[in-house]
């Protein structure tokens, strides 16, 4: 399952990096808040090269990221992480997430005409 969301960068946190079973990892936390009526903050985890993509980035740009979600269970206590895949930089090439309808305000919406006595 890929999801794909639109925010302003809050913080990038610290870098964090070890050795593990298949060699050395880094991996590279960071928030994102939503726009809205009700924003939401987001924390994401960007791991191996996708963690350099987010150094190059800076709190309070726009960006898009593309993320897969997936929890675990470990001493009968479930943990989720949203794992960042692809993250692109808004302006012209943001993009507006598929799975999820664009909210309309009241200038959305056309103003009533009047109706004409003619039926066609």
């Amino acid at each position: 399952m890929s999801l794909e969301i639109s925010g302003t960068i809050k913080k990038i946190m610290d870098e964090v990096s070890g050795e593990g079973k298949f060699g050395k990892w880094i991996k590279q936390d960071f928030v994102i808040e939503t726009k809205g009526q009700y924003p939401k903050k987001i924390c994401f985890s960007a791991w191996g090269d996708k963690a350099d993509a987010v150094k190059k980035l800076s709190e309070g740009e726009t960006v898009t990221v593309s993320f897969n979600p997936e929890s675990r269970e470990y001493n009968e206590r479930w943990y989720t992480d949203l794992r960042a895949w692809k993250i692109s930089k808004g302006g012209s090439s943001e993009q507006i997430s598929k799975d999820v309808p664009p909210e309309f305000t009241e200038d959305d919406i056309p103003p009533l005409e009047e109706e004409d006595e003619i039926p066609f």
